[in-house]
């Protein structure tokens, strides 16, 4: 073969390996692009664990009575129903206030002042309404404060309920009782499931509810003997969710 034939081969030869070359550059740019992404793994491993609850009641003698002393006034207008429950008003807080009562315990916990409907919808009068309401120490003699707020007060609706002044010390109590209680109740479950019982991992409260008797109600009309309130005892119950870990 001749040198220029050689020459022209060769040139060929280059400009085929550059076609493909540009070929392959096309095809890679045109390809959708693939990741490989490193597999995770991941585990939780659940702990074992005993959770319970626990309940306890105290009971405690009452000493705060909260006596509660509505009166109310009906005229033509609501200006008069208004001035005459003021007076009303003025003559039951003289006579609370002369039982030793200190101004601190003794609030106003509703006044109101509208329109007393007839037929067909009709104002007839207005109504005016207090409700004062005082807390009473000497629980068991609060059948005399009750007698001298209706029969020289003027109260008209009158209750009364009863509570502790420190509660807290009783919750306390019953607390601590109410843990033992869910000890005592998961160191049970551990020995019937053959485990150990562990620390404890969470405890939480689920209610504390003091319980009183229920409030007395109390007429207008003068008692022709002293009112007598049975005081009685209160509960205050607690229950506890105990979590514990099982060693």
């Amino acid at each position: 073969m001749s040198s220029s034939l050689r020459v022209v081969a060769i040139s060929v030869g280059f400009a085929i390996v550059a076609t493909l070359a540009v070929a392959a550059l096309i095809l890679a740019a045109n390809r959708p692009t693939l990741f490989a992404a490193a597999a995770t793994t991941s585990s939780s491993t659940a702990q074992s664990g005993i959770l319970t609850s626990g309940d306890a009641t105290v009971s405690r003698k009452p000493d705060l009575a909260v006596v509660s002393a509505g009166i109310q006034s009906q005229q033509g207008t609501a200006a008069g129903a208004q001035a005459d429950l003021a007076a009303k008003a003025g003559k039951l807080v003289s006579r609370v206030k002369s039982l030793g009562v200190p101004d601190g315990d003794l609030s106003t916990a509703g006044y109101w002042v509208g329109p007393v409907y007839g037929p067909n919808d009709t104002v007839t009068s207005y109504r005016a309404t207090e409700q004062l309401q005082f807390k009473w120490h000497d629980v068991d003699n609060v059948g005399k404060a009750l007698d001298a707020i209706v029969q020289e007060g003027g109260a008209t609706n009158v209750s009364v309920s009863f509570g502790l002044n420190d509660p807290k010390t009783a919750e306390a109590q019953a607390r601590s009782l109410a843990v033992a209680d869910a000890r005592s109740r998961a160191e049970a479950m551990a020995s019937a499931a053959g485990v150990r019982l562990g620390p404890v991992v969470r405890v939480s409260d689920l209610s504390t509810v003091s319980r009183s008797p229920v409030g007395l109600g109390y007429s207008a009309a003068v008692a022709p003997v002293p009112t007598q309130v049975p005081v009685g005892q209160m509960e205050v119950q607690v229950t506890v969710e105990v979590d514990y870990a099982i060693a």
